[in-house]
């Protein structure tokens, strides 16, 4: 009998064990998402602690260049329209499955210890995204070429790899000051937005996410994405500055006009 009671809770220990079988999965991110999601994989691996999310973050163009070539990730968390469409268009993602979930807002930023400058003409280095990559600084580009500054101010422009680095430099006093989203304004002790100087027109800054299609963990991949449109992580979004998208944008989120 002793033995038979051993042997049913080995095997209840094997079957607990199966049932709680860890998973992985990668989710690469734009940088500006990097405090926002942090905190939400924080509160979302608590509740499924057989789950452990990777993530790679970056400027979007290069995040969606990487799964184009072929890195392992099961889902994509883009900046940019443009540059979640390419991997869409790559069959990687199917566009009926995307979803519009965040849009953001750019902001001048400079130090907190430098006087508020009020006109470009008073910068010598501005510190901005590199465009063909960094979703932030496509924008900036837009917005500088609205203005009909981006000629002007071309020659003092410092290109980064991410909005996070703009965020840096303009920290460190290494340029004058820097266009950013203003969630990573927000996150930042030592920097101040400043309104003085005009933000133009610029496409609308919306974030995307979608499962990739090869994806090897797509039900913990679409339990975590179904969890990202919850209102306990839109809430967490929204503290740090993000705002939610609820709906198609024009019937498709790949149309801004």
């Amino acid at each position: 009998m002793k033995f038979a009671k051993y042997l049913l809770i080995f095997m209840l220990f094997i079957m607990s064990g199966c049932s709680t079988e860890s998973k992985e999965i990668t989710v690469s991110a734009a940088a500006s998402l990097t405090d926002a999601l942090n905190e939400v994989i924080e509160v979302y691996e608590k509740d499924h602690p057989n789950v452990e999310i990777h993530v790679n973050l970056g400027g979007s163009g290069t995040l969606s260049q990487q799964i184009i070539q072929g890195a392992p990730v099961d889902l994509f968390f883009s900046a940019s329209l443009e540059m979640f469409n390419r991997v869409v268009e790559e069959g990687m993602i199917d566009k009926e499955d995307a979803i519009p979930l965040l849009s953001n807002q750019l902001v001048w930023i400079q130090s907190k210890d430098q006087a508020i400058v009020e006109s470009i003409e008073e910068m010598n280095k501005i510190a901005i995204g590199t465009p063909e990559t960094v979703p932030a600084g496509a924008y900036a580009q837009q917005a500088l070429t609205s203005q009909k500054l981006y000629d002007q101010v071309k020659d003092k422009l410092v290109f980064t790899k991410d909005v996070r680095q703009v965020l840096q430099y303009v920290e460190s006093e290494n340029v004058n000051a820097g266009i950013v989203y203003k969630t990573d304004a927000l996150q930042s002790e030592k920097v101040m937005v400043n309104e003085e100087l005009s933000i133009g027109e610029h496409d609308a800054i919306i974030y995307p996410v979608g499962i990739i299609n090869n994806s090897k963990e797509k039900d913990t991949t679409n339990s975590f994405l179904t969890f990202l449109q919850s209102n306990e992580a839109i809430k967490i979004f929204k503290e740090y500055g993000f705002n939610e998208i609820d709906g198609d944008i024009d019937g498709s989120i790949f149309s801004t006009n």
